[in-house]
């Protein structure tokens, strides 16, 4: 009779014990979402100039114009000599880190372009130096590392 009692006691501890250690869940809590798309951001990086500019969409194409505007006004001060003609289009990798600094990724050019002009590397990368220092682009708040691909085209003849 006593093994009875005590294993009826034991088994209703067993049982109850689970709801009294922990403690219920709140209904009134909110689910936080955690799912992030890293594919975009929700600011882009902006320029000064760019800044006051509140369309998303406007202000990528601020961005967008303003760079290709500093690259290639910085890239005609500079006397190229070629032997054949070009008219080609290379794309440069541009990293705005989260401190809103330039860097140069890679460079995709033709064989032509590599033979007839190997030095744009540098002048690209002399270029990519003189960029300003601009606001990087933000995801929740938090500014973020992305990528820009530069779509440059060098026309140029003999």
């Amino acid at each position: 009779m006593f093994l009875r009692g005590l294993s009826f006691l034991l088994m209703l501890v067993f049982i109850t014990s689970c709801d009294l250690i922990c403690p219920p869940k709140d209904k009134n809590t909110v689910d936080l979402d955690t799912i992030v798309d890293f594919s975009s951001v929700d600011t882009f990086p902006s320029f000064k100039t760019c800044d006051a500019i509140i369309d998303k969409q406007e202000k990528m194409d601020c961005f967008r114009t303003t760079i290709h505007q500093k690259i290639g006004s910085e890239l005609q001060k500079n006397s190229l000599s070629i032997k054949e003609s070009i008219d080609e289009i290379i794309y440069v990798d541009l990293v705005i880190n989260a401190e809103g600094v330039f860097l140069l990724g890679a460079i995709q050019s033709s064989d032509t372009i590599k033979r007839e002009l190997p030095k744009l590397d540098s002048l690209l990368k002399a270029c990519v130096e003189k960029l300003p220092k601009i606001y990087p682009a933000n995801k929740r708040g938090i500014p973020v590392t992305t990528k820009y691909r530069l779509p440059i085209r060098i026309q140029l003849k003999e």
